[in-house]
């Protein structure tokens, strides 16, 4: 199964994705992940996913116009503006939309922004398994 994931940036919220569903889903899936702009990984999305095992590292933040012409059995959006903005992909690829919260627009301590991490972190998870459940 071929899966792309699209943010407004992919520093975040699809880079979490993009982890979470490699790691589920293993050899069954190809994860690609895009963003309407690219803003780099968030270096706390990368902590974030380490705490829990996931290295996402060694991702790039990606612009969408790479995966134009790319068949996908599955687009994920991941965030309003992304859904909004997002081009009009020419395949048969089923479109799936979850707005989650932005970790990276919380204001306060270090504690409570990294709090809010791991809870989208979290959030992101369980839609993954679910959505693989389904699917493989």
């Amino acid at each position: 199964m071929k899966i792309l994931v699209l943010c407004t940036g992919n520093s975040c919220r699809s880079q979490m994705m993009h982890g979470w569903l490699k790691i589920i889903g293993g050899n069954n899936v190809l994860v690609k992940s895009a963003g309407i702009e690219t803003h780099g990984v968030n270096k706390t999305a990368i902590k974030a996913m380490k705490e829990v095992n996931v290295d996402i590292s060694n991702h790039t933040s990606n612009h969408i116009d790479e995966y134009m012409g790319e068949q996908f059995d599955s687009i994920i959006t991941v965030c309003d503006h992304a859904k909004e903005s997002c081009p009009v992909f020419s395949s048969t690829a089923e479109q799936i939309h979850h707005n989650f919260n932005d970790p990276s627009k919380i204001t306060g301590s270090n504690e409570q922004v990294f709090n809010e991490f791991r809870k989208v972190r979290d959030e992101i998870k369980l839609f993954a398994e679910e959505f693989l459940s389904k699917r493989l």
